[in-house]
């Protein structure tokens, strides 16, 4: 079972990767929730939030480490992107951006139930050349 749900992370990061939401909303379970630095949110505010992150940063995630244990997993990534496109109401700068980020999953049933993700938004904003608030 903790193959399988390493696995499900794997997709998770590809479809990410590949700017295919679709794929990725079919891993998560439909009451998902989903929880980052812009909060606590219900698939279709994620989805809002992802969509800015793919067009506009063009953010890829490198799987660095993955961890499971029962229905958890537990990854450690090499984020990066080029901020290209509006992200945030926020013209691109076209500067690129490299930083750790960490994500947290509960897996039930072969679905997505929970995700919690963890990224330094400061340092991102900085190297993208967008204002600190």
């Amino acid at each position: 079972m903790q193959e399988q749900n390493k696995d499900i992370v794997h997709q998770y990061a590809s479809a990410f990767n590949q700017g295919n939401l679709d794929a990725l909303v079919k891993l998560f379970a439909p009451e998902a929730e989903i929880q980052g630095v812009f909060g606590k949110a219900q698939m279709e505010k994620a989805v809002t939030v992802w969509r800015q992150l793919i067009d506009g940063l063009g953010m890829q995630l490198i799987i660095e480490e993955i961890i499971a244990e029962g229905n958890v997993v537990s990854v450690r990534y090499t984020e990066r992107g080029t901020f290209k496109g509006i992200f945030m109401g926020h013209a691109p700068t076209g500067k690129s951006y490299e930083i750790v980020a960490m994500e947290w999953f509960k897996i039930v049933n072969g679905k997505i139930q929970q995700r919690w993700g963890a990224r330094d938004h400061v340092a991102q904003a900085r190297q993208i050349g967008l204002p600190l608030t």
